[in-house]
Formats: C-alpha cells, sequence, structure tokens
C-alpha cells in the first residue's frame, strides 16, 4: 500500500513551516522562552533513552524559530523484512510552539505538515505525538468523593472544573489531518498517559506586598503558598506530612554517588509492590544528562534532583525529581517498610512542594492515573492516594498516531497487541 499524503483535506490552511535539524543549544534556547515545557522535549533526554535515536528538529518561518520537537525514533526488533531500516517516530509531550494568538504563534497545521513530511523523509512508518495541552481538569476532592461513592465508572462523568474551549477544534483538525486518535482506556497506555494527577501551586502568594512588606509564615510555620498547598490536602495526609516534620528525620539533596543507595532502596520497593524497576544505568544516566545544562544563554533551565529520608543511618525514603522552568514532577520514589510511622515518604512530598514554590513552579506533577472511579479497580488505590495529596485530575490530548505508511503501522500495531 503506497504512504499517505499528509497534505491535509480541509478548505483552509496556512502556510506550512519548514522543518530542519537543529542544535541542542538552538532547542534549549527555545525551551527557555517555553516554560510550560515538559522535560521529556529538553535536548538532553535522548541521553537517558539510549535504546532510541533523538534529533531535535525546528520549524522556521523563514530565519525565525517558531517551533521545536524532539524526536524520538527506535528500529523495531521484529522479524519482519518490510520493517527494515523503518523507524518509529516518537514525539513525547510536544511539538512545542505557541498556539495561543499573538505575534509568536502558529498553526497546528502548519507545524504538523512539515513534520510527518520531514519524518517520511527519516524512515519513519509511524509517527506519534502527544500534543501538549490541557483538555479538562477535575477537581480532586470530587474525584475522591466519587471514587468512595463508586456510582461513576469514569472521571469523564462528572463535571469538569475548566475545559479548554479550543479542545473539540483542535481534535476536529487533529482528525482532518489524518492524525488517529487515542483508544479510551483504564490502563495505563504504552507512552505517556492520558490522565495525570497535577497539584496546582500559587507561588505568588509568597511574594512581598506592594510596600515591600514580607509575609507573614502561620502557626506552623508555613508560608501562605505552602499552606494553600497543604490545605488541598485531605486531612490524614495533612496530618501526615506535618507529623513528618517532628519524626526525627533529615532530608538531604543527595549525589551520584547516592545513586546506588536510591537502586537499593527502590529495587526493596518494586519487589514489594511488585513493579518492575528500571536499571541503576538508568537514573545514573537521568542524573547526569538532565544536570548537564550548559551556558545558561544556551539551555533550558531543567534540574533533576535525588532527595534522601534518613532516620540515622538508616535510609527510609528517597524519591527523584525533575524540575523544568515553571513546571515540576515527582518522578521516581522510593520506601522502605521500616519506620513507617515516621512517614519519611510524606516528608520527601513536602521538600518538593516547597523546592517548587521557591523555584516559582505553579504545577505539581504526580504522574499518571487512570480515569476509572471503580473502587475496586486494581488501580484505585493510586487515584486515592494522589487526590489526598491534593491533585487535581488532567486530562491530556493524549497520544495520537499518524500513520505514514497504512501497512506498516497495521503491522506494528498487531505486534504490539499481541505483545500485550
Amino acid at each position: 500500500m503506497p504512504d499517505q499524503d499528509p497534505t491535509p483535506r480541509t478548505a483552509a490552511s496556512s502556510r506550512p513551516l519548514t522543518a530542519r535539524r537543529i542544535t541542542r543549544a538552538e532547542h534549549g534556547r527555545f525551551l527557555a522562552d517555553h516554560p510550560e515545557a515538559s522535560f521529556l522535549q529538553n535536548p538532553q533526554w535522548p541521553g537517558v533513552k539510549i535504546d532510541w535515536r533523538g534529533d531535535s528538529v525546528g520549524f522556521y518561518d523563514g530565519e525565525t524559530l517558531r517551533a521545536t520537537a524532539l524526536v524520538l525514533f527506535r528500529r523495531l526488533p521484529v522479524p519482519v523484512p518490510v520493517l527494515k531500516n523503518r523507524s518509529l517516530a516518537y514525539i513525547a509531550e510536544g511539538p512545542v510552539f505557541d498556539r495561543a494568538g499573538g505575534d509568536s504563534s502558529v498553526e497546528l497545521e502548519s507545524v504538523l505538515v512539515p513534520l510527518v513530511q520531514y519524518l517520511k523523509s527519516r524512515g519513519a512508518f509511524l509517527v506519534r505525538i502527544g500534543l501538549p495541552g490541557v483538555v479538562n481538569r477535575w477537581d480532586g476532592a470530587e474525584v475522591r468523593r466519587a471514587l468512595a461513592a463508586g456510582e461513576h465508572r469514569s472521571v469523564t462523568q462528572l463535571e469538569p472544573i475548566h475545559t479548554a474551549p479550543e479542545a473539540e477544534d483542535v481534535r476536529a483538525r487533529l482528525t482532518a489531518l489524518g492524525w488517529r486518535a487515542p483508544a479510551e482506556s483504564e490502563d495505563f497506555e504504552a507512552g505517556q498517559p492520558q490522565f495525570q494527577a497535577r497539584i496546582p501551586l500559587q507561588p505568588e502568594l509568597d511574594a512581598a506586598g506592594a510596600d515591600g512588606t514580607p509575609v507573614e509564615p502561620n502557626k506552623n510555620g508555613e508560608s501562605p503558598a505552602l499552606e494553600a498547598a497543604l490545605n488541598r490536602m485531605d486531612s490524614t495526609s495533612r496530618r501526615q506530612t506535618r507529623k513528618s516534620t517532628r519524626s526525627e528525620l533529615t532530608v538531604t539533596v543527595g549525589t551520584a554517588e547516592d545513586l546506588p543507595a536510591w537502586q537499593s532502596l527502590y529495587e526493596e520497593t518494586a519487589s514489594r509492590d511488585g513493579f518492575t524497576g528500571r536499571p541503576l544505568a538508568y537514573f545514573q544516566r537521568m542524573f547526569s544528562e538532565l544536570n548537564a545544562g550548559g551556558p545558561e544563554e544556551t539551555a533550558a533551565d531543567t534540574e533533576c534532583t535525588l532527595y534522601l529520608a534518613h532516620h540515622g543511618d538508616q535510609l527510609l525514603a528517597a524519591a527523584i525529581y525533575v524540575r523544568q522552568a515553571q513546571f515540576a514532577w515527582y518522578v521516581y520514589g522510593a520506601s522502605s517498610s521500616e519506620e513507617r510511622k515516621r512517614y519519611a515518604p510524606r516528608a520527601l512530598q513536602l521538600r518538593q512542594i516547597q523546592d517548587s514554590l521557591a523555584a516559582g513552579c505553579t504545577w505539581f506533577d504526580l504522574g499518571g492515573m487512570s480515569p476509572s472511579l471503580d473502587p475496586e479497580y486494581e488501580l484505585a488505590g493510586l487515584t486515592r492516594f494522589k487526590t489526598t495529596m491534593g491533585a487535581d485530575v488532567i486530562q491530556t490530548y493524549g497520544e495520537w498516531d499518524y500513520p505514514v505508511n497504512r501497512a506498516l503501522a497495521a503491522a506494528f500495531n498487531l505486534y504490539m497487541a499481541r505483545r500485550g
């Protein structure tokens, strides 16, 4: 079957931009002006995902860079001769560009049409993108109540507190361009989950008044912004978090030399909770690459931090945190079965919120979750935990597929379905 023509079939079409490879420095400078961009679009990320080949791609209007995409290519280890030298092209949380209007904004079509053409020339048989943006947002407390009641099947049956007015138009335009929407699922999809838990932060509450008078902490020594974040938690989580500050714990920031200790605790956690963990080398690469940075004027503002909570000499909890500009992520956590009443994981979560506020972050991401509201569903406990921590539920656009070659894309999807 011949390859598809990626030219849009819509009546109106804006002028496509020109796509070409760019350097890491060019990519980093662009991201520095887009504080909402995910670290999964950081040009250092391919150094972590060594099973993939990474390209930084820029989209130009003349000589002006209007959009970027970090593309990860992967050749598939399958015994299908027709797939030889063909790759899946994957863009997590991208492309990155302005869509809100104004002088720097560009149309969706003017980025995605040249993107497909460029990736086709690079041997892609299937392009997968996770277009940035929030479609719906639900109040975490309401989701928690609905989960306890068990009267709804999915979070999508609840009334959102915010719906992006452009969401339906974006979906319609993607469909018109030939992109295929993600299938609905209660499980975590391969790639980035469509539903995520995010704690909204208010760092502006800690700003000094107009007369320069500093803000006063509350009786617990918490700044207004931190108090607001704690007040989002349920009473049990808030009590345990505050108790962790009085539990004789020492919270420190680790170095690369502490990663083996992290790994030992992480593997203990994986064994206890029944999941397959990543190897030490993965975290070493992550720590090295995301902290590599470069000159301030040529690199995105990114950091990867290892937090450790000790009681005496005993490591009770550890966490890996990533911040890029005004967005922060709780990426990995590990904990011991010992001294549970000291609430060491809570102490680390609190420290991450404090550091996120100090950096001016407006969101703290706790990762993916299922949209299911069945209290007996296997992932219900994760939803319950993340919402008790004060997170709202966010629905993104999800990951859309463009089958550059339909036959090869169908073969790939069949392989993935059988692989399970």
